[in-house]
């Protein structure tokens, strides 16, 4: 008897990219479905953006961790919203 050969795709060494049409939320494939991955679409491209300083009125302020803020043009660290700043 001789042993049986499963025939395959060929294997690709890339890893799998994300889509467009899915932006940062490309990452969960359909596991948590389209609903949510719209609400972290939404959320995380507010939270990217360079947000306004309450204190000196600057496009700097970053988000260091939940709901705390730093200021890179004035320097002041302080708490405000989760996600971003109103």
């Amino acid at each position: 008897m001789t042993p049986v050969q499963i025939w395959a795709a060929p294997f690709s060494n890339k890893m799998a990219t994300k889509l467009k049409k899915a932006k940062s939320a490309g990452r969960f494939r359909a596991k948590y479905g389209k609903s949510v991955r719209d609400k972290l679409v939404k959320v995380e491209s507010k939270q990217k953006v360079k947000q306004k300083c309450p204190f000196c009125g600057k496009l700097g302020v970053k988000r260091l961790s939940k709901g705390i803020w730093k200021c890179t043009k004035c320097n002041k660290k302080f708490a405000s919203n989760t996600y971003y700043l109103d």
